[in-house]
């Protein structure tokens, strides 16, 4: 009995960084992400894992399931969100920002594109074009049949391509952006912040209530440069500046003792800033703890 515990926790564990990876891009959320793998876990844990023939495919299949299932409610629960909602950001380390599909596929802007798809659409898209999972697997994972996931597949590609703006995706040219936008933040200089910002700029700030940030997102260059200046203005006088890896790319976290306190991922088109997003509810930022 032990002897097939621990095989099953190995295989578990062999398979909890795919679990967790396809949860969080069909839910948006690293807690919510969290409890899909520990409520997989808790399944795999009564199964007879000899009798599985394909372990992947079976707790793909039911990390999945669960993650439709929390989104159709997380989504009722959104409808009453205080501002705008962005996606929980989340540490991504080299791996992910080498290999295109999947730093798209965990951008925040991708992830703001799919909540316009139904839960299984997104599930479908999500585990065709990030992960690669065929047509007749997906169908294994969703309980349905080839040709209707076939379908599903279709529309949901043509959904977000409809929708897609076509950022840079250019890590060098990312990371240099993000660069000279901190440093401009850090020293309250409000022409080089200017001068790395889109003039059709807009800034969008998720505080979900416990934070100042603003309800409404901020559209324009003069307005947006100077929103940002006075954000950074109120950092509490303890914290501090890093640039770290976040959603695929590089990005801002703000700490203070000790504790993330904002999150900042920055979208560019023509090697200028064109949308930024601010995460500083407190509920939303588990995931960049470094």
């Amino acid at each position: 009995m032990a002897g097939a515990q621990l095989a099953a926790e190995r295989l578990f564990t062999g398979h909890r960084g795919l679990l967790h990876a396809v949860a969080y891009r069909v839910l948006g959320s690293v807690s919510e992400a969290d409890d899909v793998v520990q409520d997989t876990w808790l399944r795999w844990s009564r199964v007879d894992v000899a009798a599985v023939a394909d372990a992947e495919g079976y707790l793909v299949r039911i990390a999945t399931r669960l993650a439709i299932d929390r989104l159709r409610s997380a989504r009722v629960r959104r409808e009453s969100y205080v501002g705008p909602w962005l996606p929980e950001p989340i540490l991504t380390g080299p791996d992910v920002a080498d290999n295109v599909a999947l730093a798209e596929s965990v951008s925040t802007a991708m992830l703001l594109l799919l909540e316009a798809l139904s839960p299984i659409e997104r599930a479908v898209f999500v585990l065709s074009e990030a992960f690669g999972y065929s047509h007749t697997e997906i169908a294994r994972f969703v309980g349905r049949n080839d040709a209707a996931v076939r379908q599903v597949a279709r529309r949901a590609k043509q959904a977000v391509q409809e929708r897609r703006r076509r950022y840079d995706t250019d890590q060098v040219t990312r990371q240099q952006a993000t660069e000279r936008f901190l440093a401009a933040c850090l020293g309250g200089d409000l022409k080089a912040l200017m001068r790395v910002l889109a003039p059709d700029v807009t800034m969008i700030s998720d505080g979900g209530g416990f934070s100042g940030a603003p309800r409404k997102p901020i559209h324009g260059l003069e307005y947006v440069a100077r929103a940002i200046l006075v954000l950074s203005q109120r950092r509490p006088e303890d914290s501090r500046a890093q640039m770290v890896r976040i959603n695929g790319g590089p990005g801002i976290v703000i700490s203070s003792a000790g504790a993330p306190v904002l999150a900042v991922t920055l979208h560019l088109v023509n090697g200028a800033i064109h949308t930024v997003h601010v995460v500083s509810n407190p509920e939303k930022l588990t995931g960049v703890i470094a």
